[in-house]
């Protein structure tokens, strides 16, 4: 009896523990910023899985949503209602694209590396529109490529 109350106690403990483990990250969405106009205040973030971003409104007309192209093999993505704080879990090890919906063509973008991931390749091949391609290509030469 003592050992399965051990069991059913370490198991417990794990569960309160496991959810502490996990962090919230903020991320701006800005007009202007150290980088520039209409863009994500960090635009690069390394983080763990099981970790949440938090996408922060700091001026109006901007939202969060996955890039259908950046995101791994079967990630169902997410979509932000324009002016809209919104909080997204990153269960799943790779790396993913993000947009403001409005802005996405002048260029509002971020890369979110979750774990140990490699860039796919057809990352680095996707041609995103406008500005967006432009700060693709130097998040990833900044920053996967150092």
């Amino acid at each position: 009896m003592n050992l399965l109350k051990s069991i059913l106690i370490l198991t417990g403990s794990l569960l309160l523990v496991s959810p502490v483990l996990a962090e919230t990250h903020e991320v701006l969405m800005k007009n202007r910023g150290a980088s520039g106009p209409m863009i994500y205040e960090p635009d690069y973030i390394e983080i763990k899985p099981g970790d949440t971003i938090k996408f922060v409104r700091t001026h109006k007309s901007h939202n969060a949503a996955s890039i259908k192209e950046m995101s791994p093999a079967g990630y169902k993505g997410f979509m932000g209602k324009i002016d809209q704080e919104i909080e997204v879990k990153y269960d799943d090890t790779g790396y993913y694209g993000v947009k403001c919906t409005p802005h996405y063509a002048q260029g509002m973008v971020m890369l979110v590396k979750v774990g140990n991931a490699d860039l796919p390749q057809s990352y680095r091949d996707f041609k995103a529109p406008g500005l967006a391609d432009k700060r693709f290509k130097k998040l990833i030469e900044t920053h996967v490529d150092k």
